[in-house]
């Protein structure tokens, strides 16, 4: 079982990591939680975290992006010494949410998790091993190499599509830039601003970490999509935004 104690002074142990095995030492997992609007998935998602079986302590950092559903009410009566919530007083979007969760954060690693169920924590170790094994400085979970309840098919064809435009301004070799799963050596993303306050929150991370020549490392996870009806909140309207980040983001000067 995750160790969720922040404080925790050893009892997880430690493990070396970082690009070229550079002897970088891993304790803590921070996870950051971005919450709007889930009132019947946060609970389970918050006992899903705590169930995960990784050696390293776990940090959550819920994020309520002014929730009007009774939301807060849950986060509330969940938070202790290892759930952190910060609250938005009105709904800013995803991507603000996770810069506010990023501001808060004090793990080694850092990793996103949705709140909707659609991603399973269960899926932590694959994400971790490359980063712990010193493989890799950022590793993303792939959608679309491992088992999934199928997307619609407007997503399907949104997805591929941001990956290949990815890939081709990039010259990376992504399946699934749009992923939200996405994991962190702390160093990485330390000296990143995020700007986005929406959905575009994924193209802008993915193009900052990749033009700063960190290669991304892909490794497949289960998805379980849901529907409009069922809460999903992203729209082929965000699409068009996450095409102009990727554009933007390829010619604008990077932060030093």
């Amino acid at each position: 079982m995750a160790k969720m104690d922040a404080e925790a002074d050893g009892r997880a142990g430690s493990h070396d990591g970082g690009p070229d095995g550079d002897g970088r030492t891993f304790e803590t997992l921070s996870v950051i939680v971005p919450v709007f609007n889930e009132r019947t998935t946060v609970a389970e998602i918050i006992r899903r975290i705590r169930a995960v079986d990784i050696p390293l302590v776990v940090e959550i950092v819920a994020v309520d992006d002014g929730s009007s559903d009774g939301t807060d009410k849950v986060l509330a009566a969940l938070a202790d010494s290892s759930v952190r919530v910060l609250t938005h007083p009105v709904n800013r979007g995803k991507g603000a949410a996770i810069r506010t969760g990023l501001a808060a954060v004090r793990g080694d690693l850092v990793l996103i998790q949705d709140a909707d169920l659609e991603y399973d924590p269960q899926d932590w170790p694959r994400l971790l091993d490359p980063l712990l094994r010193g493989k890799a400085s950022v590793v993303y979970g792939s959608r679309f190499t491992g088992e999934r309840k199928n997307m619609l098919p407007l997503h399907w064809i949104g997805n591929r599509f941001l990956s290949l435009v990815t890939n081709v301004l990039y010259s990376s070799t992504l399946s699934d830039m749009e992923t939200c799963y996405k994991l962190f050596d702390r160093k990485v993303i330390a000296g990143i601003t995020v700007e986005s306050d929406r959905f575009d929150f994924e193209p802008e991370i993915t193009a900052k970490v990749l033009r700063r020549g960190y290669r991304i490392y892909e490794v497949p996870i289960s998805y379980a999509g849901r529907e409009v009806t069922e809460g999903k909140k992203i729209t082929w309207r965000d699409g068009f935004g996450a095409l102009r980040a990727l554009i933007r983001y390829r010619f604008t000067p990077i932060e030093k």
